[in-house]
């Protein structure tokens, strides 16, 4: 969850550093720092507690502070609270080695124990401080820092990724990972090299990139890179060219990233489409799909994995491939179902969803599929990370950069994935005919220019936001596709605005929820028009008749439900199987309006990181 960057060069690291951190900012941090090498014995360590902007204002302050080579850190806490000492990066008693650490040291307090034995002064609470200490000791027994720090990563335990400078060897960076605790991308210039564990701070300044893997390490000057495994032996890496754009990577005209990256996804859902979908032809196409004509039809179950918002976009994705391509469907959370003893069965098909790619539980849960020769395909925004490499099977969403750490397009363009790949399972299995094809297509090609129009109507959520920002908890109702967009609702609203919020199957509501309805909870029900919207109603009149205050979510040509309800968010009628895509509008704009009128940090969310690398 922390940001790690890194460069050796001939440019002044500190003007690389700096820039690429701001470009992490999305993971979430509390504090951050740089180290320096100033080539002459010294590394110098500048830190803050809180957000970059106070580590720009304290280096203006070490004009002095020059060097070409240096590594830089935004912590997400873990162990020990947000201070200035607990901050990254760490230093050995000798100050000679500076360390910058992704996850956690599940063993750090005997570790720590046993070098504060053999005389090893600590200044911090953190896990991380004890990997310099640790580097320290073993440089007493060999003189090569690779080796030392190949030792020390052997004796960690959890998922960590490293990256190590020392002033016994000038320009380079040694990096490590050790399980599944973020990435830690490589990419090389013009006789210069840039580390980062995401691919956005560095692509400004390369778009060839190396990735290391789970047990390996990169030994990195200015103008090579040595892999190696923590044996020793080297190690053969491909290089992967990345298109990634990071045009877009500003706030342009909006306040917030979010709210710019709420107003991109019809242009985002366009671009999920793009080369997937003819029109024309009525043929939706997967360019290079992992698996055979043959393979698919031998697909008996698909279970899909994800967390948070991934998570919710799965459980639509069951009911898409049960009833649009007759596939049995089951859904999962990756931190459950990775300790859960699962029995795979022959034809089972995993599909893992993770926006960033490196999130932990996913991770760990793809692995356990790939240890018992479960097919997989991962669908992820980003290219080259641990999940396409653990999966060798990508569906790319196709989202474009997203900086908010609140997942918006992200969501959308993963459903959008999800329903194109269960049309195509469908034809592919024989379960659709020509005529629904047809008029499942017809159907996309509406769904930009519906979302557009919906999103040139934000002034009416504004207003019902001022009405509902001061309740302290909220209750958010649906069923059928919209009830994972319930618990979708509910999460923005809690990663927003800090207000409690929890997401219902309707139908569940008087199993235990009714009894905390009252005229201090709003009731949020998503009414669209479809099969369930009767039965949508009744549990709306139920939460008016003791009190509640109800909002409806309801398509324009809804007739009764302004008879039940307080307020009304009016979304376009549309396909019931697209309701879920156009719903997720207006409930992030619920959440964000809120949030601006409660003064929350909308883009940073307090406690909340962007890519969640360890459990």
């Amino acid at each position: 969850m922390c940001g790690i960057v890194g460069y050796t060069g001939p440019r002044n690291a500190l003007d690389i550093l700096v820039p690429s951190l701001e470009r992490l900012e999305y993971r979430g941090y509390d504090s951050a720092g740089i180290s320096i090498d100033d080539g002459n014995d010294s590394i110098h360590i500048v830190r803050t507690t809180g957000k970059l902007s106070a580590l720009k204002k304290k280096l203006e302050s070490h004009t002095y502070l020059e060097g070409y080579s240096g590594i830089g850190h935004t912590r997400w806490a873990t162990h020990g609270k947000v201070t200035l000492e607990n901050a990254h990066p760490h230093q050995d008693c000798q100050k000679a080695i500076s360390v910058a650490h992704n996850g956690i040291v599940e063993n750090y307090s005997s570790l720590k124990k046993i070098l504060q034995d053999q005389g090893h002064k600590f200044l911090s609470m953190t896990d991380t401080e004890i990997i310099p200490h640790l580097i320290e000791e073993e440089l007493k027994h060999t003189k090569s820092l690779e080796k030392a720090v190949a030792r020390t990563v052997s004796k960690l335990e959890g998922g960590n990724s490293i990256v190590v400078i020392s002033t016994a060897n000038k320009g380079t960076i040694i990096a490590a990972r050790q399980g599944h605790s973020g990435g830690i991308a490589i990419g090389s210039g013009d006789n210069e090299m840039f580390v980062a564990s995401d691919l956005p701070a560095i692509i400004p300044h390369t778009k060839t990139i190396q990735h290391l893997d789970a047990g390996e390490m990169a030994i990195i000057s200015p103008t090579n890179v040595l892999y190696k495994d923590m044996k020793g032996n080297l190690l053969s890496k491909p290089y992967t060219e990345i298109s990634f754009n990071v045009q877009g990577t500003d706030k342009g005209t909006f306040d917030h990233f979010m709210l710019k990256e709420i107003y991109e996804q019809p242009k985002a859902i366009s671009q999920t489409f793009k080369n997937r979908v003819s029109f024309d032809k009525k043929q939706i196409n997967f360019p290079d799909f992992p698996l055979t004509f043959k393979e698919i039809n031998a697909v008996k179950k698909i279970v899909l994995i994800g967390m948070g918002s991934s998570l919710h976009a799965a459980m639509v994705g069951k009911t898409w491939l049960e009833q649009v391509a007759g596939i049995p469907a089951e859904w999962d959370h990756s931190s459950e179902f990775r300790y859960r003893e699962s029995v795979f069965q022959e034809g089972t098909l995993l599909i893992s969803l993770t926006q960033s790619g490196e999130t932990a539980d996913t991770l760990a849960a793809m692995l356990r599929a790939k240890e018992n020769q479960i097919n997989q395909v991962v669908l992820s925004n980003y290219p080259g990370t641990q999940a396409e490499r653990i999966a060798e099977k990508l569906l790319p969403i196709e989202a474009g950069p997203e900086i908010g750490v609140a997942a918006t397009k992200t969501f959308t363009c993963s459903l959008s994935t999800l329903y194109l790949l269960s049309i195509f399972l469908g034809v592919n299995r024989g379960k659709l005919d020509q005529m629904k094809i047809s008029s499942l297509i017809d159907d996309l090609v509406l769904l930009p220019e519906l979302m557009t129009k919906y999103l040139s109507t934000d002034d009416q959520i504004r207003e019902i936001a001022d009405k509902y920002q001061k309740y302290p908890n909220f209750l958010f109702l649906g069923r059928g596709l919209n009830y994972p967009l319930a618990m979708e609702g509910a999460l923005k609203l809690k990663e927003l605005s800090y207000i409690h919020a929890e997401g219902y199957p309707a139908g569940e509501m008087k199993h235990g929820p009714i009894s905390l309805i009252d005229n201090s909870m709003p009731v949020v029900g998503i009414i669209p028009s479809d099969s369930l919207r009767d039965k949508m109603l009744s549990s709306l009149s139920e939460s008016k008749a003791r009190g509640a205050k109800v909002l409806a979510i309801a398509s324009e040509n809804e007739t009764l439900v302004r008879e039940i309800v307080d307020d009304v968010i009016w979304i376009p009628d549309a396909p019931s199987e697209l309701s879920p895509i156009l719903t997720a509008l207006p409930l992030q704009l619920l959440a964000y309006h809120i949030a601006l009128l409660r003064g929350c940090d909308i883009d940073q969310p307090r406690n909340l990181a962007k890519s969640v690398t360890v459990e």
